[in-house]
């Protein structure tokens, strides 16, 4: 379903103090964006309504959140969930930056001295309908090698989703792209962690029966060939425009 335009986003996102209007220019400095520059950076890939990253950001005052989605229209919302959240606990909202830029072109927002150390992605679009179109998928292969360009030694990305299909083909793109699983799970919920924060796209499939899947991956040692043809793939993907 179509999200409708929302003509109060564009002048209310750029009032907002955590908002980022031209993330490209923050490339290789993100770190300088936030109150406190030495803690670890954290990303969430398609933030959508900021209800997850909301209640992480507020409960993990030690790290810094970047919360990427594709729309101002999603966007908004997400800004005012943070806000909620973090005047709920009387909080300044200074370990969270929020953007819209298209994730495809992720590489021209970060850089290598950016340092990331820990990626979220729950519920992405699976690309399912078409095959050629599963190559816009966030845990696509030529999406992993833009990741690892910024991603620490050692980093993590999380991932869930409903689709069983997108876990199952993302299990083999992880390692194809020199992502090693370290933890994972068919049914998040038969055993839920403690440190689980549910998405509202999970607590509706959850409603419906539908198992939550989730697994943890570490960047580890890629094949240099295999890395070199993921590069090759994704060099006519240029930085968006800005409006």
């Amino acid at each position: 379903m179509r999200m409708r335009f929302k003509p109060y986003a564009g002048p209310e996102l750029a009032a907002c103090d955590y908002h980022v209007a031209d993330p490209t220019a923050c490339k290789g400095r993100w770190n300088t964006l936030f109150a406190r520059p030495d803690q670890p950076l954290h990303l969430e890939l398609g933030c959508g309504k900021g209800g997850f990253l909301s209640q992480l950001a507020a409960a993990n005052p030690q790290v810094n959140y970047v919360g990427v989605d594709i729309t101002d229209k999603v966007l908004i919302l997400a800004k005012r969930n943070i806000e909620r959240v973090y005047a709920q606990q009387g909080r300044a909202v200074d370990n969270v930056r929020i953007l819209t830029h298209d994730i495809e072109r992720i590489r021209a927002m970060m850089a290598p001295p950016d340092c990331v150390e820990r990626i979220y992605i729950n519920f992405c679009n699976p690309w399912n309908r078409k095959t050629g179109h599963k190559k816009h998928r966030l845990t696509h292969p030529r999406q992993l090698v833009q990741y690892r360009d910024f991603l620490a030694d050692g980093a993590q990305l999380w991932f869930k989703c409903d689709d069983a299909d997108l876990f199952e083909d993302t299990l083999g793109y992880l390692d194809e792209a020199g992502f090693r699983v370290t933890w994972l799970t068919r049914d998040l919920h038969a055993d839920e962690p403690a440190w689980n924060i549910r998405t509202e796209h999970e607590r509706m499939f959850a409603e419906m029966g539908v198992p939550i899947k989730a697994l943890i991956a570490e960047k580890a040692d890629i094949d240099p060939a295999v890395q070199s043809r993921l590069r090759a793939e994704i060099q006519h993907l240029r930085a968006p425009a800005r409006p």
